[in-house]
């Protein structure tokens, strides 16, 4: 008897993070509002002829909008989604990679691998919800900016908005919001000192979250703490 190939998965069997328009008014179901994201982290209206990268990409969302917005190669990179680490996986970057029909690249790489000797260098770097992520904050940093040629779009929660220097909140467990994957919250301070020192001379806070959405999640997660942490987008120039 011939082999039956395995059936291809849907949209429903996939479990999303992004929302992703895929086309003919079907928008994959995610987490994640990424129209208004998009316009909260100022993403460049035009990328014609530049080259973009995307560290941490889940499920593709920013690598696909970086191909519409006319970026002539794009690479999206992840290792913890991609490798089924945690609740999600790869399917979806896979899926929304067929029904667009994308010539976006990809790699499985750990953000920590990155350098110019594994994945080259990019026009703009791509480097959203990955820092807080992270063991080694710097590091992770320090690697994302020796690829960044022209600019570095970071988003990241932050904590200790209070301290007046640069600072970093380090979970050892699962402080923040129960999830033991958050390691760290540096404030802003800290994450302009960092991109200073990774070589970068501009440096632009272009959104972070209201007192309200602070407030808001002070009451939700019962933590008197969540009103020092925000969640920022910075753009950093060369």
């Amino acid at each position: 008897m011939p082999e039956s190939r395995p059936r291809q998965k849907t949209i429903s069997d996939i479990r999303w993070f992004h929302q992703i328009d895929l086309g003919n008014g079907v928008i994959t179901p995610g987490e994640s509002p990424n129209a208004k994201m998009v316009k909260n982290m100022r993403f460049p209206a035009d990328l014609t002829g530049k080259t973009f990268l995307d560290i941490g990409a889940w499920d593709g969302f920013y690598s696909f909008e970086a191909e519409k917005r006319g970026a002539k190669r794009v690479l999206a990179t992840d290792s913890f989604i991609w490798q089924n680490k945690s609740w999600a996986s790869k399917d979806g970057f896979d899926f929304a990679k067929r029904a667009l029909n994308s010539k976006v690249e990809e790699m499985t790489i750990d953000s920590l691998d990155i350098s110019p000797e594994t994945v080259g260098l990019w026009d703009v770097v791509f480097y959203s919800g990955v820092l807080y992520h992270m063991k080694h904050p710097m590091l992770s940093l320090e690697r994302a900016a020796s690829v960044a040629k022209e600019l570095l779009i970071l988003q990241s929660m932050t904590d200790m908005g209070w301290h007046m220097r640069p600072a970093i909140a380090f979970y050892p467990g699962s402080e923040l919001r129960g999830d033991p994957t958050n390691w760290c919250g540096p404030n802003l301070r800290c994450i302009k000192a960092m991109l200073k020192l990774c070589g970068f001379t501009r440096i632009e806070l272009v959104n972070r979250k209201s007192i309200a959405w602070k407030v808001y999640h002070a009451l939700k997660w019962r933590q008197i703490s969540e009103i020092q942490r925000n969640r920022v987008v910075v753009h950093a120039y060369r």
